[in-house]
Parts: structure tokens; sequence; C-alpha cells
């Protein structure tokens, strides 16, 4: 029993050594920071902007992977399962959260598998329509739907996209005759409404922000708790009376989950200087993103909120994919 004892105690001090060794000196070679959609969304826009501070500040090469599939589905599932060691992150969007609610399998636990790094940046949901659609506010918008059964649909890029969830959210609030139409992506969509093909759109303010100012399309409200930089006139929902819609394009980054605690407070806490530049605050507020950069716990919890919410939006609106 005692040589039993001692050969646990030593496996402990083993393992008790393995964490500082691996954080110590990080990193010492370059870093795969993996994206789950082709290059040039947001998703991966922002990526880079993360990769290339932290090369600067580190003194390493972080380099993105684009893996896409599965709206994030194969590069998460893939990232799950390489070694903890800090040297493959991911930066993830809101579909690491939405999807296991929404896909019938997927090869990831987005809280089991993964430690939260931090929240780089969120881009509020806006809706807008054609200039031809009447309403100038949510509630006119909501009136008029009610008025016209059956004759309003609302564009969104893709199937279980944050768009369309919020969409959903909000036809499910109201109990709107309200159909959505999932276009392949984001600039289809909002095409599809600057042409009246879909007289209302769902998305992420990047997506139709150009069009907004160029009086295209009229937004009217901002899905989130404060008015977006940008659009500074377009009111909130929670400013005309429609209650918990907020709906947020996140886009964060992760590790695989048992990445040491060293390292993945080292990531935050150089994101979060990052993300405090003025010229990368400027280049978010480009893209339609405002910077969060907030502690790993933070995220976590986030993560945690944000699964519980959309899971809900899922099952109520009856989605799946198989």
């Amino acid at each position: 029993m005692a040589s039993v004892l001692r050969g646990i105690l030593a496996a402990a001090l083993l393992l008790s050594g393995i964490v500082p060794s691996l954080a110590q000196g990080y990193p010492n070679r370059p870093v795969r920071v993996v994206v789950g959609f082709p290059p040039g969304g947001p998703t991966d826009v922002i990526a880079r902007l993360v990769a290339q501070r932290l090369s600067e500040s580190l003194g390493q090469q972080f380099f993105i992977e684009n893996i896409g599939g599965a709206g994030g589905n194969t590069a998460a599932g893939q990232v799950a399962r390489v070694p903890p060691d800090g040297y493959t992150i991911m930066a993830i969007s809101t579909g690491f959260v939405v999807n296991p609610s929404l896909y019938a399998k997927v090869p990831y636990d987005p809280v089991k598998d993964f430690a939260a790094v931090s929240l780089v940046a969120v881009s509020p949901n806006v809706v807008v329509v054609n200039p031809s659609v009447p309403a100038k506010t949510l509630p006119e918008l909501v009136q008029l739907i009610r008025d016209n059964p059956g004759k309003y649909s609302f564009a969104g890029p893709g199937l279980g996209s944050t768009p369309h969830l919020g969409g959903e959210l909000f036809r499910l609030a109201f109990k709107l005759d309200l159909v959505h139409v999932p276009f392949s992506g984001a600039a289809p969509a909002v095409q599809a409404t600057v042409g009246g093909h879909t007289p209302i759109a769902f998305t992420a303010l990047p997506s139709s922000l150009s069009a907004i100012q160029a009086g295209q399309v009229r937004a009217l409200g901002v899905a989130a708790t404060a008015r977006a930089g940008g659009i500074p006139d377009v009111a909130t929902f929670a400013e005309q009376g429609v209650k918990d819609q907020e709906a947020d394009t996140l886009t964060g980054i992760v590790a695989p989950a048992g990445t040491p605690k060293e390292i993945v407070e080292l990531l935050s806490r150089e994101i979060a200087k990052s993300v405090a530049r003025p010229e990368v605050t400027e280049r978010l507020a480009v893209l339609g993103f405002k910077g969060v950069a907030n502690t790993p716990d933070e995220f976590a919890a986030r993560i945690r909120l944000e699964i519980e919410k959309w899971g809900k939006v899922v099952r109520d609106a009856k989605l799946r994919i198989e």
C-alpha cells in the first residue's frame, strides 16, 4: 500500500509540474488560430486583427488557419481534440453557442471541451426594411404585419444564424405571421431587401451598414442595450418598448479545455491591451463591432447565457438541422 501511495504522490508531483513547464516561456513557437469559416467574413477579419497584435506583443507568429464547414462545427470539433498546450486557439462566432441546440449532432461541447479566453467584440443585429415599407418604427412594423397576415417575410443569412434567430425571437414575442427566407450569406440577404424581393431583413450591423447609410434600406431598430456607432439616430428595440430582444453577433477566442490557466490569462490580458488601442477600436468600428475584451470568467458566463437564450428560441421555433 505504501508503494502505491508513493507512486500516486510521485505522479501528482509530476503532473503538477507539467502546467508550469508548458506555460513558462509561452509562446516559444508559432500559434495556430483556427477560424471555422472561409476568409473575408467578420470572424476571419477580427481573428486576423487579434493574431497580428498578439504576434507583435508576444514575439511569436499567430497565424490563421481557415477550416470551413457545417457552420463552424467542423473546426470546433477538430480544435476540441488537439493538445491543450496553448499552441492552437480558435476564433468563434455566435454559431459556436447556437449550433449544439440547432444541429442534431455536433462534434463538440462548447462548455466542456473549451476554455473561454476573451469575448473580443460584439455587433448588434438590426432590422431593416425596403424604403417602400410604410413602417417607420418597430411598433408600426408589428402592426403592419398583423394587419397583413401572410404577406410579409424577412431575409436572413442562413438557418440558425444570429440574425435569423433574432427574427424568430421577434416573431415569437409578438405572435406574428412572418416567414423567414434564408440566404447563403448576409450580403445576398441585404441585397434582396434593397431590391424589394424580401421587404424586411434581420442582419448583423456590418452586413447592412453601408446600405443603411446610402439610404437603400431603412433601419427600424438596433437589437442592443445601446445605440450603434455608424447609425446613432436609430433607436434600440428597448427605446421603442420592445423588451428582451437583444441579439449580438459575438466574436471571441477560446482554447481547448485543459489549456493552462496561465496561458489563458496571458492571452486574455494581451487581447484586452490590443482592443484598447485606438487604431483597433477604430478598425472594429468600421466593421460595425464594439470592442469588449472581457476576462475568461466573464466570457465563460456569457457563453452559458447565450447557450440558454438561443437554445430556447431554437426549441420554441422548432428549428433543426439534421
